[in-house]
């Protein structure tokens, strides 16, 4: 939690030899608007940006395998993503409450998508699941009200409870 709620930093330079984002290490960065993660970083920890509602974009370096729980959850101002071919798992709430995101393409590197991942993301109109993903667990995609278009990808085996509740 080396920068949690310092609200006035609107930028931070992360050097390539930092190999992964702490737990709560940006979190509640109000002013923070940009971000880009190095191919260094292999992980980003739980809540590491949670409530960064002025991040508009985040770039996630190549060597990312995992996002953390709740890594970007609340980031009011986030209006896309791009996570690398790299990423195999999105952690329970990683996107949750982003009601600015009106776009996300997951990565067929990817084989699970946790609770909550992308609840509330309203904004969201269009979802792809791809094939490599077998399971996505409760609430996953709930209260996405945007949502007019799901593609499910073939390998799904496990729908959880809710995982499109109230969309």
């Amino acid at each position: 939690s080396a920068f949690t709620y310092c609200t006035g930093l609107t930028s931070i330079e992360i050097p390539d030899s930092v190999a992964s984002i702490g737990n709560w290490a940006f979190a509640s960065c109000t002013s923070l608007t940009s971000i880009e993660i190095p191919d260094s970083v292999t992980s980003i920890g739980i809540y590491a940006f949670q409530n960064c509602s002025s991040l508009t974009s985040c770039t996630i370096g190549s060597g990312v395998t995992s996002i953390g729980n709740y890594a970007f959850s609340a980031c009011t101002s986030l209006t896309s993503i791009d996570i690398p071919d790299s990423v195999t798992s999105i952690g329970k709430g990683a996107f949750a409450s982003c009601t600015s995101l009106t776009s996300i393409d997951i990565p067929d590197s990817v084989t699970s998508i946790g609770t909550e991942a992308f609840r509330g993301c309203t904004s969201l109109t269009s979802i792809e699941i791809p094939d490599s993903v077998t399971s996505f667990r409760n609430f996953a995609f709930a209260d996405c009200r945007g949502l007019t278009s799901v593609t499910i990808g073939n390998s799904v085996g496990t729908i959880d409870v809710a995982t499109f509740h109230s969309c």
